[in-house]
C-alpha cells in the first residue's frame, strides 16, 4: 500500500495545483417563479431570458411541470423555475394536477429566492397570501412581482393598497420587496432582478456575536423585557446560528415565559438595524447562561 500511495502522490499533487489555479465555477441562484394559475409567470421567465422557452397561452394551467432554464444575469448564473399554477386545494383536480403543485412544493423547498407574481388587477387573493407564507414557512427570500402593471389605472392608490396590504397579512415579512411590471410589454423587468439578489444576500447575511449582544443591549434598555410575576425576564445572550434563513438562538431566564409580542419586537427591530427587510427570520430561545461566558 505504501509503494501504492508514493505512486500516485504526484499526480494528487498535480490535480491540487490545477484546483487551486482554476477558480470555481459560480453556483447558480436557485430562483422559483411562482403564483396563481394564469397570471404571467411563463410570460415573465421569456422576458428575463429574452426567448420564447416556455409555452404560454391565455388559458390557464398551460404549465403543468415545473421547468428550469439555466441563464445568466450580468455574468452571474441564475437557474429558474418556472412553475404550475397553485390554485386553492379544494379546487385541485385530478392526478395530473396534484402531480404539478407537489412539483411546485418541491420547486420552492429547494429555491434560494422565489418571486411570487401577482395580478395586478386583481392584487394579493386569499391564495396569493396562502403561497407567501408558504415561501416564509420554507424559510426562503420573497419577492413581490405585481404583473400587468400597465393595465393598472391608478397606479399610485394600487400600489398603495399592496402594500398596507402586505403590512397587516403578512407581518412576519415585514419590509417585502415590491416589484412593479409588465411582463407583456417588458416595462419594470429591469428592476426584478437587482431586487432578488439583494434578498438572496439579506437571506445569507451573517452577523458577528459581538454586534448582535451590543445591539441587544440597546433593545433591551429601549423596551424592556416583561415581567413575570413580579421578575423581569433577562435575555442573557444571543447568537447566529445559521443563515439561509438568519436564525438566532436567545439564551434567556424562563424562556418559555416571553410573549410572542416581544420576539416580534426584536425580530422588527432587527430588520431595520441589519437591513434584513422581507427576510424570514427565525428566532430559537434557549434557557441557561451564556454558553461562551467561561470561554477564553
Amino acid at each position: 500500500m505504501s509503494d501504492l500511495y508514493d505512486a500516485l502522490r504526484p499526480f494528487i499533487d498535480l490535480a491540487d495545483s490545477e484546483t487551486e489555479d482554476a477558480p470555481a465555477p459560480a453556483k447558480p441562484l436557485q430562483l422559483a417563479v411562482v403564483g396563481r394559475p394564469n397570471v404571467g409567470k411563463s410570460t415573465l421567465v421569456n422576458r428575463l431570458i429574452g426567448k420564447e422557452r416556455l409555452l404560454t397561452s391565455a388559458e390557464a394551467g398551460t404549465t403543468r411541470d415545473a421547468i428550469a432554464v439555466e441563464w445568466q444575469w450580468k455574468g452571474r448564473p441564475v437557474r429558474l423555475v418556472d412553475t404550475a399554477g397553485l390554485r386553492k386545494r379544494p379546487k385541485v383536480e385530478g392526478k395530473l394536477e396534484k402531480l404539478s403543485v407537489n412539483d411546485t412544493l418541491r420547486a420552492i423547498r429547494f429555491a434560494e429566492a422565489v418571486v411570487l407574481v401577482l395580478d395586478a388587477e386583481v392584487m394579493l387573493e386569499r391564495q396569493d397570501l396562502t403561497i407567501a407564507r408558504l415561501v416564509e414557512e420554507e424559510g426562503r427570500a420573497l419577492i413581490i412581482a405585481a404583473n400587468k402593471w400597465d393595465l393598472v389605472e391608478d397606479k399610485p392608490k394600487a400600489l398603495e393598497k399592496l402594500r398596507d396590504r402586505l403590512q397587516i397579512s403578512l407581518p412576519q415579512m415585514q419590509g417585502l420587496a415590491v416589484v412593479t411590471l409588465s411582463a407583456r410589454t417588458g416595462r419594470g423587468i429591469d428592476k426584478l432582478l437587482p431586487t432578488v439578489f439583494a434578498a438572496q444576500e439579506a437571506w445569507n447575511r451573517h452577523i458577528p456575536t459581538p454586534v448582535l449582544n451590543r445591539w441587544l443591549e440597546v433593545a433591551q434598555a429601549r423596551h424592556p423585557p416583561p415581567l413575570v410575576n413580579g421578575r423581569r425576564l433577562k435575555i442573557r445572550y444571543m447568537t447566529q446560528a445559521n443563515t439561509r434563513p438568519p436564525t438566532f438562538a436567545l439564551f434567556a431566564s424562563r424562556p418559555s415565559e416571553l410573549p410572542d409580542s416581544y420576539r416580534s419586537y426584536l425580530v422588527n427591530l432587527m430588520r431595520e438595524e441589519f437591513d434584513l427587510p422581507g427576510v424570514p427570520i427565525r428566532m430559537m430561545l434557549r434557557g441557561g447562561k451564556n454558553p461562551y461566558a467561561d470561554k477564553e
